[in-house]
């Protein structure tokens, strides 16, 4: 069944974080990964279509973006032992095989999941430079099957809105894919 994401408030803090990076192999503090302008927090998992579906574009948007002071966190939280293919050795073969270039971090506790209310993946959030949500929502319109091209306009135009020093008047549709895999 498809899910839609909670839609936390806009001027939500960002609440810190440290959690294990499965490319670096290190543990990294959310307060280390934070950009300059902006920041898009990801919420991913490695078996879910929706994220496969979109994975090119946020490689393509971190391209585009990650040299003007907007940095990526992706974090995958679903549980392991029901949903193995979630793992961290397979969320690093995933960060590989798709060439994420920002960490790809495992919430083994769930703990952050659950302070951003996060209901499913994919699930964005664009917090500013002062750490308080400013978008939240879809990446675009595109889905699985739906023959709407990916484009990430919608995370696009809240980018160009921070980098441009404009005001986010984008009507924030929520996000739509697999439920969050919560332990039993």
């Amino acid at each position: 069944m498809d899910t839609l994401s909670n839609m936390v408030p806009i001027g939500f803090k960002a609440l810190e974080f440290e959690l294990y990076d499965t490319v670096s192999e290190k543990m990294i503090c959310s307060k280390n990964l934070f950009g300059d302008k902006c920041t898009l927090l990801m919420f991913l998992s490695n078996h879910c279509p929706f994220v496969k579906h979109i994975n090119q574009e946020i490689v393509q948007l971190a391209k585009d973006y990650e040299n003007k002071g907007i940095s990526f966190i992706a974090i995958s939280s679903n549980d392991v032992v029901n949903y193995p293919e979630d793992s961290p050795e397979k969320m690093t073969k995933t960060a590989i095989n798709e060439k994420y270039s920002f960490p790809y971090l495992y919430d083994k506790t769930q703990k952050v999941a659950k302070n951003y209310d996060v209901a499913c993946t994919p699930d964005f959030y664009v917090f500013d430079a002062n750490k308080k949500l400013i978008y939240r929502g879809q990446l675009d319109d595109s889905r699985p099957g739906n023959n709407i091209p990916l484009s990430g306009s919608d995370i696009r135009t809240v980018f160009n809105c921070v980098l441009e020093s404009k005001e986010i008047t984008i009507n924030q549709k929520p996000s739509i894919g697999c439920n969050i895999k919560w332990f039993n």
